[in-house]
């Protein structure tokens, strides 16, 4: 009785299954780099939001003020140009406050957080639909496209969105793959390269967000809160101080007119 001789697989398949391996891997970082720096900017964008709608109102209203006093001097003095240059300057920098801070809403905004379903949903999602783990050109522009709104919808707690952009690409025809091994595997090549430079971009972009002003500011005012001290609450008192003292001069020079 003669016994089955085994087909030693090729090289060619060997490779792509190696390769399928290191994909995998790399979809699975990439995922979760990726929920880290969506994290990352939502939770600086909700800081940021607070801080805007605490402290921005406060700061458009003083440079409001001290525009008004400059203008009040400016006409006092027309010959002064010292002083109506002053004018020009404080007007175009509390538009510029103004302008920044927006319109304030009634209520104030929420810190961002995230639940672990979200958070577990967003990495499907990217572990997914990722633009830079396809090589087709119109997948990887319509992929593009989900992962911006998915960014959204993740920053807004948006969890039945990020569903529906999921299951609507899950259920794609983009979401067929081509068939043959040596086809196959140019793809896979083409993706691990793409994962690997997407991790780079992602690492440089966060490394940025971690330097800025406002994560800087934001990890003040977290220390702080740990000590019992609400820095945001000592800016806020300082600033409505000073906006007091820019009314009084104002009422201070328009009595002595």
């Amino acid at each position: 009785m003669s016994r089955a001789t085994s087909v030693p697989p090729k090289p060619e398949d060997q490779e792509l299954a190696r390769k399928l391996e290191e994909q995998a891997a790399l979809e699975v970082e990439l995922a979760d780099r990726e929920l880290r720096f969506a994290n990352l900017r939502a939770e600086l964008a909700g800081f940021e939001r607070q801080y805007l709608h605490f402290l921005g109102s406060r700061y458009a209203e003083l440079d409001e003020w001290r525009a008004r006093l400059a203008e009040r001097l400016a006409v006092e003095q027309p010959g002064n140009e010292r002083a109506q240059r002053a004018a020009r300057e404080a007007r175009a920098r509390a538009e510029e406050t103004k302008s920044a801070a927006g319109e304030r809403s009634p209520h104030p905004p929420r810190a961002f957080t995230a639940t672990p379903e979200m958070k577990r949903l967003f990495r499907d999602v990217a572990k997914r639909i990722h633009p830079d783990l396809t090589s087709d050109r119109s997948d990887r522009v319509r992929r593009q496209n989900l992962m911006a709104e998915a960014n959204g919808a993740y920053e807004r707690g948006d969890q039945q969105r990020l569903l529906k952009i999921l299951t609507e690409y899950e259920h794609s025809p983009e979401a067929v793959a081509g068939e043959g091994p040596g086809a196959e595997l140019i793809r896979v090549i083409r993706r691990v390269s793409q994962a690997r430079s997407r991790l780079g971009e992602i690492e440089a972009e966060m490394q940025e967000l971690l330097r800025s002003e406002l994560h800087q500011l934001k990890l003040r005012v977290e220390e702080a809160e740990k000590s019992g001290h609400d820095i945001l609450q000592q800016m806020i008192a300082k600033v409505d101080e000073q906006i007091a003292a820019a009314k009084r001069r104002l009422e201070n020079q328009t009595c002595l007119r």
